[in-house]
């Protein structure tokens, strides 16, 4: 008991409910672990003894958190009743104005500020005082957008993968002809540039989440690219040919998406365009950018530099560069500027492309635009686990327990964030990869929004079985969040699927973070089992047919799904009661829209497979969710899922283009001319407010 004690104290949980009634006790090696990962020492019972008469003597003798938070107009939260009332207050707000006294919440202006609390006896405390506004801005009208993997998306441009010319086009064409409201793509963020292999494809195991990935720039987009000289022009003339090369590969010959390949050429082309000089007016405005990027861009391109010289794993570096703040780091920098400034250089060109692609949304009547994918957390050898070591914790990998549908666990190979250090620095690291995130954004996607709670935590070398929760403060996470999706005016959308702890989803919604409702999840888990009828879904949610990580509607009405899983050895029982429960679980639903009259009837013939999608998304409509999300390959027919959970080799996960039901790669001119799509797309059009410019018509 006093090992579990020293954990609850700690914000470590000594036990979870995988299922209603049932509790399961964490490991006390994990304990142990995790606590060691959090700068705790318990591995005999005296140094359990001495750490928890410690931590409760710290707690006693504490006038104030390190972070705290102030709802605006919302009563004085328990903090601040909770104060001596002896004790003298004095505010310094962001802007440096300083103010004596407690000010009632209303008065306090939105933003992190710096708070003291002096006691008589001269004993004084500091926090960050967190001001946020009580809810996070909702839709206003009813909106319908198209959910995308960005790199799946080839158009006649390309360079072998999507990239934002192709986000800007699809937003324009989404917004101006498809009346769509918003365009939710994936996590853009860095990645690990390849090492002795192939890198990770996975967009979900970024290097950085702070700073977007420039594999994604339309290099003839960048103005500077008209300016090329002859010899250069040519050269990247000879670039183009290799990524047409790429691309027809892809489109043509049954390639996959070699996201090194492309890279490969795309650098090699910046090196050229970046040498033409910037006018006075473009290199201003890269000067801003440094200046408003400030220590983040210096750690992130220093982290690229570094990594092209010694490779992508800093672990492996010597030992005097894995300290980004060491003298040799410092004289490494200086002596490879020419190539951090390279980096830097790309982090604003991609920053540019990014607005311009929202703007482009924007211009085409979208009321939301981008939404953009914030991942879980960053791989452990990339840019933010070497610049931000001091808010990792080591040794610890991000996963998620056992439970019924994965009875091993899972380790997602994803480095925590210690919740003692963010708070002790203000979520200062949060803050700014929000920011960034939400710069050119109308909404952000927080993927396995349930780690703003807590998070499993996996000790290196173990088993996901033997590990522990871990809780956060979820209140100074949502309302470091809710601050800044105010200041960037956008919406967030939780990814809140699988298992939730009570009162998860309740807290989300009171702060207007909507939730994300998956058709075929929706079933009354607790009564009938049934699906669940289109007015008892919330209202608060992005409503979908499936995401990046489940079967196509098309592979799911077909069965294609379970074969494929069959295919590749992941079933865990005979074919044959698989697909009698697929095929059961299908016909539940499109009896349900038989009756809700959303299917054609007589004929003799049942409706077709177009007829059932569709069906579908019109079922997505009867229900009060504020968003309904398409998933785009669902437009033409695609049968493959990018991700399948579970394989590694075996699938080519985050790898394929979008495909029509044969496998036969679509591109983005197909696509928007396939009458497959168009009829999907006015059932959407005709369901929903209008919310293209005047005068856009579907074409």
């Amino acid at each position: 008991m006093t090992l579990a004690r020293l954990a609850a104290l700690h914000g470590v949980a000594p036990s979870y409910s995988p299922s209603p009634g049932r509790t399961v006790e964490a490991p006390d090696a994990a304990l142990i672990a995790v606590l060691a990962a959090l700068g705790v020492d318990a591995r005999t019972p005296e140094s359990v003894r001495d750490a928890l008469a410690a931590r409760e003597a710290e707690a006693a003798a504490r006038l104030l958190p390190p972070t705290v938070v102030l709802w605006a107009g919302e009563p004085d939260p328990a903090w601040a009743r909770e104060l001596p009332e002896d004790v003298t207050l004095q505010l310094t707000t962001e802007q440096g104005e300083r103010v004596d006294g407690w000010l009632p919440s209303g008065s306090v202006p939105l933003g992190v500020h710096r708070l003291r609390a002096t006691a008589p006896d001269g004993i004084a405390a500091e926090a960050h005082l967190i001001v946020a506004p009580p809810r996070v801005r909702t839709p206003g009208e009813r909106t319908y957008g198209l959910l995308v993997q960005l790199y799946s998306l080839l158009s006649a441009k390309s360079w072998g993968m999507g990239d934002l010319g192709d986000l800007a086009e699809l937003a324009a064409w989404a917004g101006r002809t498809a009346g769509a409201g918003f365009v939710q793509v994936n996590p853009l963020h860095a990645a690990v540039p390849r090492g002795e292999g192939p890198s990770d494809p996975s967009p979900y195991r970024p290097s950085s989440r702070r700073f977007p990935d420039p594999v994604h720039l339309r290099v003839e987009d960048i103005p500077e690219y008209a300016y090329l000289p002859d010899a250069d022009r040519e050269r990247v003339r000879e670039l183009l040919t290799e990524a047409a090369r790429l691309r027809d590969g892809v489109l043509h010959k049954g390639a996959l998406i070699d996201r090194d390949a492309v890279w490969d050429l795309k650098r090699r082309a910046l090196d050229h365009v970046l040498r033409v000089p910037l006018g006075p007016g473009r290199r201003a405005a890269y000067w801003d950018f440094l200046a408003e990027q400030g220590a983040d861009l210096d750690h992130h391109a220093t982290w690229c530099a570094l990594a092209e010289r010694h490779g992508p794993d800093w672990h492996t570096w010597p030992e005097p560069l894995r300290d980004p703040g060491s003298r040799e780091t410092a004289e490494a920098r200086a002596e490879l500027m020419d190539r951090v400034d390279f980096h830097s250089h790309l982090a604003w060109l991609t920053d540019t492309q990014l607005a311009t692609a929202q703007s482009s949304a924007r211009d085409a009547g979208m009321p939301v635009g981008i939404v953009h994918d914030l991942a879980v957390g960053v791989h452990p050898q990339g840019a933010d686990a070497w610049a931000q070591q001091h808010v990792f914790a080591a040794g610890m990998s991000v996963g998620a327990p056992p439970d019924a549908f994965n009875s091993r666990g899972q380790d997602w190979g994803l480095p925590p964030w210690r919740p003692d250090r963010l708070a002790a620095v203000g979520y200062a690291p949060y803050r700014a990869l929000l920011r960034g995130l939400l710069a050119h954004a109308g909404a952000v996607r927080i993927d396995h929004v349930m780690g703003l709670f807590r998070l499993w935590w996996v000790p290196a070398g173990q088993p996901p079985t033997e590990g522990a929760y871990v809780r956060y403060d979820a209140e100074a996470m949502l309302a470091v969040l809710a601050l800044e999706a105010d200041r960037a005016d956008a919406l967030v959308i939780g990814e809140d699927l699988g298992t939730v702890e009570p009162g998860v989803r309740e807290a989300l919604d009171a702060r207007g973070v909507l939730g994300t409702s998956v058709l075929w999840f929706e079933r009354d888990w607790d009564g009938t089992g049934r699906p669940v009828p289109p007015e008892r879904w919330r209202t608060g949610c992005v409503a979908t047919a499936t995401t990046h990580d489940l079967p196509s509607t098309a592979a799911r009405l077909t069965g294609d799904h379970v074969r494929l899983r069959d295919s590749l050895g992941l079933l865990g029982r005979p074919l044959a009661p698989e697909q009698a429960e697929a095929t059961a679980e299908v016909a539940e639903w499109t009896a349900l829209f038989a009756r809700l009259g959303l299917l054609p009837g007589g004929g003799g013939q049942g409706p077709s497979e177009e007829e059932e999608i569709r069906a579908v998304h019109r079922f997505l409509l009867l229900t009060p969710a504020r968003m309904v999300g398409v998933w785009l390959p669902d437009a033409v027919g695609d049968r493959r899922p990018q991700n399948l959970p579970g394989t590694w080799d075996e699938y080519p996960n985050w790898r394929l283009p979008i495909a029509d039901p044969t496998g036969r790669p679509v591109t983005f001119e197909e696509l928007t001319a396939s009458p497959r799509a168009h009829a999907l797309i006015e059932v959407l059009r005709s369901g929903l407010p209008r919310t293209a410019p005047p005068g856009a018509r579907l074409v």
